[in-house]
């Protein structure tokens, strides 16, 4: 079986990233990348953790994840890393987390999970925070911190949480936890063959850890938690649940941040660079919460065949990339069209596989440029169309899927009416289907999640997940997991706007137009008394979600305004 990334969910249970298009989220660093997760009480320290799924969500063609890196030939000041050093430097700096969380279920989105225990590692940053994995705070309900060589647990708070690089911001109130605790810098991007320390509180014991390895490759990879494909280090040091969030030092400073593994290799670990760290860290102090990584919202092709780039006049000395499909909510929508060839970013020539040069006699995918852009911030890009080269200055900014790939940290929408369960579609509700939840959720559904993209802001695709029995839908029940196009002839544009629809209706039937040309019927008066019923019998709270329940007292407040 192929290795694969994974990350360990607090369980200890390694879960499988998505088909190659888009990467399914993960938790501790190693869902695909075994994300250093949180290591979980529940489970024996010793239980083996595997994942079942082959690796495929990386970019980079047909490289095997074996693959030998190029050794830099020439090192520029390589440094070697004590292990006694790095101890000392993180005796003070190094915290271990203990996290109680909660997920939500997806097909009863109303309740949570049982609640799950978990731990992790972080360290101490100027400004009194502490950097940790968002694996390991994800769906918190309680975060407490331990200084080494102390009995005493802190509460923490969550300052900052990107899902996306798998990064947060601890704070700690507690004046007494500070006492005596020194912070750590961040350092640069190490270099090939260059050693480093990774500190944490892995399995198999209680107090801190430190595993020594050297720098294997630098280039972007999936993010499992997130599913990102971002800058990561590779790195051949030991990196095992419970060690998510803990840091990789180079010499006294840090080179990255632990979070997952690659399953069914030996002593493959990743770790998080300085760059990507800073981009979290930045945006957080310039904005006061995450903002993320910016897209240019382009598909593109390679043009490494000849008669390829013949047909495109690009002349013998050109490179670049063939645009293939743009998103229609992004900036570059308005300017470049299919088709156009990508021959430079900001100035740096982009080769024809879609790299460019990085450091010494090493490359990078042009992706990462884009990453490290600010929101809002300009690139100049080099275009060749139909034969004429321009230039066109377009603004980047991060983008959101039509179907999200991740929704930590908040309670997933819902609206019932006459025990129809409508939900927005998203890749956690795919991940309700297992561990192989590719082949076993509905295949409609799983490819328009992985390839379809937004055609306006704000848009979702609206499903009818599940049929709560009863009298006023009985011979409905075989109609779930089919999208919602139309509500009384008029197109559905998200779960809020299906809400109006029915609950605006003034007409004595209500039809629902679905995928495949089903339809739904219903008499609308007896409809919304069933309502109720359904609703007591399944012992369920409320018909609707509390954001749509906020924007219902919204709309009614509006109303009453507009007829006074």
């Amino acid at each position: 079986m192929l290795a694969s990334l994974r990350r360990f969910s607090s369980l200890g249970r390694a879960l499988p990233l998505s088909r190659p298009s888009l990467p399914r989220p993960t938790r501790p660093l190693l869902r695909p990348p075994t994300l250093l997760p949180p290591l979980a009480r529940c489970l024996a320290p010793f239980s083996l953790f595997s994942t079942t799924a082959p690796f495929d969500g990386v970019a980079g063609g047909d490289a095997s994840p074996y693959a030998v890196s190029e050794v830099d030939q020439e090192p520029a000041s390589h440094r070697s890393t004590d292990a006694y050093a790095a101890i000392e430097l993180a005796l003070d700096s190094v915290v271990k987390v203990f996290t109680v969380s909660s997920s939500p279920n997806y097909f009863l989105p109303w309740q949570n999970k049982a609640q799950r225990e978990s731990m992790g590692s972080g360290f101490v940053i100027p400004g009194q925070r502490i950097v940790t994995n968002a694996h390991v705070v994800a769906d918190h309900t309680f975060v407490l911190v331990r200084k080494h060589g102390s009995p005493t647990k802190y509460k923490a708070e969550i300052q900052a949480v990107g899902h996306e690089c798998d990064l947060a911001l601890l704070t700690v109130d507690s004046k007494e936890f500070w006492d005596g605790m020194n912070f750590l810098e961040l350092g640069d991007i190490p270099y090939l063959q260059e050693a480093v320390a990774v500190v944490g509180y892995p399995q198999g014991g209680d107090n801190i850890s430190v595993t020594k390895g050297v720098v294997s490759r630098v280039e972007p990879t999936q993010y499992v938690h997130g599913a990102a494909q971002l800058m990561a280090i590779q790195i051949d040091a030991a990196i095992n649940p419970g060690n998510s969030g803990g840091p990789a030092i180079m010499g006294d400073k840090v080179a990255g941040v632990a979070f997952q593994n690659l399953s069914g290799a030996e002593n493959i670990g990743y770790i998080i660079p300085v760059p990507i760290i800073k981009h979290f860290i930045t945006g957080v102090e310039d904005k006061g919460k995450y903002v993320g990584f910016c897209s240019l919202g382009l598909s593109c092709q390679s043009t490494e065949n000849v008669q390829l780039r013949e047909h495109f006049h690009m002349r013998p000395e050109m490179t670049g990339v063939l645009v293939s499909k743009i998103n229609p909510l992004s900036d570059a929508h308005k300017v470049l069209k299919k088709d156009d060839i990508v021959l430079a970013f900001d100035g740096v020539p982009i080769a024809n596989d879609g790299s460019v040069p990085f450091r010494n006699r090493e490359r990078i995918t042009f992706d990462h440029l884009v990453t490290m852009k600010k929101p809002g911030e300009t690139s100049i890009l080099s275009v060749l169309r139909d034969g004429i080269e321009q230039e066109f200055s377009i603004s980047v900014r991060p983008l959101q899927p039509l179907v999200p790939v991740h929704q930590f940290d908040k309670l997933p929408s819902y609206y019932i009416f006459a025990g129809l369960v409508f939900v927005p579609l998203s890749q956690p509700y795919l991940h309700e289907y297992g561990e192989d939840w590719y082949n076993t959720s509905p295949r409609r559904l799983c490819e328009r999640a992985l390839r379809e993209l937004p055609k306006r802001a704000g848009e979702q695709l609206v499903i009818l997940s599940q049929v709560l029995m009863d009298d006023i839908n009985a011979g409905y029940e075989r109609l779930s997991e089919f999208q919602v196009k139309k509500v009384n002839n008029v197109e559905v544009e998200n779960l809020k706007h299906l809400c109006g629809l029915i609950e605006g209706c003034t007409e004595e039937s209500i039809r629902l137009d679905l995928d495949e040309e089903r339809v739904i019927v219903l008499n609308y008066k007896n409809a919304r008394l069933a309502t109720s019923r359904i609703l007591k019998r399944h012992r369920i709270p409320s018909a609707m979600s509390s954001d749509l329940i906020d924007e219902q007292a919204t709309n009614g407040e509006v109303e009453v305004a507009c007829s006074s």
